[in-house]
């Protein structure tokens, strides 16, 4: 037996995939000046057994994300719509850019982008949806970015596992372990034990 098929709000025609898995994904939909050939495009999708509502309302409060994002050092939520992200970056560095959400459906989608000034240019979008058989929600993130210093630049993050493609899938691990658990598992010795010593 199969399932229908049907539209999904970033798709005018039928589909059930996020935008990063369609044929001809239509990117202009994240609200970016022009993407060029150069941008690299991410996509992600966990599912996760909590309800939509609750983690749509987790990750809509951007100050929450530092949480589990590894190179995220700080979300400072300016208004509505902007926030000030600082995020740690390769050889020592740091990168900071303001955001300005360009889509907020309550309990399904948040759109976003970088402001016109920022470091780094940047927009994507994260989908939540009802999981089939109850399962919790499906959660589907999807990122176009243009890589600093281009190929070298993306090379250089990847040396340093802070490339996008890798944080992205990490992160999104983190989530589901933060939300079902409440709690982000890690491999670090704790050296506050009595035994690490």
């Amino acid at each position: 037996m199969s399932n229908p098929i049907t539209p999904t709000a970033h798709d005018d025609g039928p589909g059930d995939a996020p935008m990063s898995a369609a044929r001809d994904p239509d990117v202009s939909a994240l609200d970016l000046d022009a993407p060029r050939a150069a941008d690299e495009l991410i996509g992600r999708t966990v599912t996760i057994n909590r309800p939509r509502a609750e983690l749509y309302a987790f990750w809509r409060d951007f100050s929450n994300l530092a949480l589990f994002m590894e190179n995220i050092e700080s979300v400072q939520v300016l208004d509505a719509r902007r926030s000030h992200w600082i995020v740690s970056a390769p050889g020592d560095q740091r990168v900071e850019w303001d955001s300005l959400v360009t889509e907020d459906v309550p309990g399904e989608l948040i759109g976003w982008r970088s402001a016109e000034d920022s470091q780094i240019t940047h927009g994507g979008r994260i989908e939540f949806r009802e999981a089939q058989g109850g399962r919790g929600t499906e959660v589907s993130v999807t990122i176009v970015y243009d890589p600093p210093a281009g190929a070298l630049g993306k090379l250089i993050a990847k040396l340093f596992q802070k490339e996008p493609k890798i944080q992205s899938r990490r992160d999104l691990r983190r989530f589901k372990q933060l939300m079902e658990t409440g709690e982000v598992s890690t491999a670090q010795i704790n050296s506050n034990r009595p035994d690490s010593h």
